[in-house]
């Protein structure tokens, strides 16, 4: 059995190995025409590997697109017509950047953001009853965000916790929840 980890990096991951597998096929082609008509066909195999709704509207640049990536999973060995100009070889393209996420987003999660514009909203009710009954109805809705992310049951005071570290300090609640 062979593992991923043994083989060679895919330069492009999205296409999958059996792409790949295709062009260093097509590299070891002599005819040229032969080539150039595996070419073809490899850029059929991705166009409909990868086609989307939104992209059939911008369908030239998205072709052009894939000609590039081609060459690119080829390491520019890949010696065919294109239709479009080659890339230069010596020039990084970039294909993903990292994603960078919000740093609220990193603690506590499953509750969502909306819990976040909830409770600012809720700090800056005047009324103190209504702001009393709002709190708790966050708590309640934070346990049931939690349960459905954690499937399990979680106590009270998680929740009262996690609100007051929500709120920084400004929300503290006792035990009177009805769930």
């Amino acid at each position: 059995m062979e593992y991923n980890t043994k083989r060679l990096k895919l330069i492009i991951p999205k296409y999958g190995r059996n792409i790949h597998k295709m062009i260093y096929y097509a590299i070891k082609i002599r005819n040229r025409k032969k080539r150039n008509k595996c070419a073809y066909v490899i850029i059929k195999l991705m166009t409909y590997t990868t086609i989307n709704i939104k992209l059939k509207r911008y369908l030239p640049y998205f072709q052009h697109k894939l000609w590039n990536q081609l060459l690119m999973m080829s390491n520019y060995k890949l010696d065919i017509d294109t239709p479009y100009p080659k890339p230069n070889p010596t020039k990084k393209i970039f294909l993903s950047k990292k994603i960078i996420y919000p740093e609220y987003l990193k603690n506590f999660r499953y509750y969502g953001k909306i819990i976040r514009y909830m409770i600012n909203i809720a700090i800056k009710c005047k009324n103190k009853k209504k702001k009393e009954e709002l709190f708790y109805y966050i708590a309640k809705t934070m346990k049931k965000n939690y349960i459905k992310w954690n499937k399990n049951i979680v106590e009270d005071n998680i929740i009262f916790n996690d609100l007051k570290k929500l709120s920084k300090g400004k929300i503290c609640l006792t035990n009177n929840i009805n769930t």
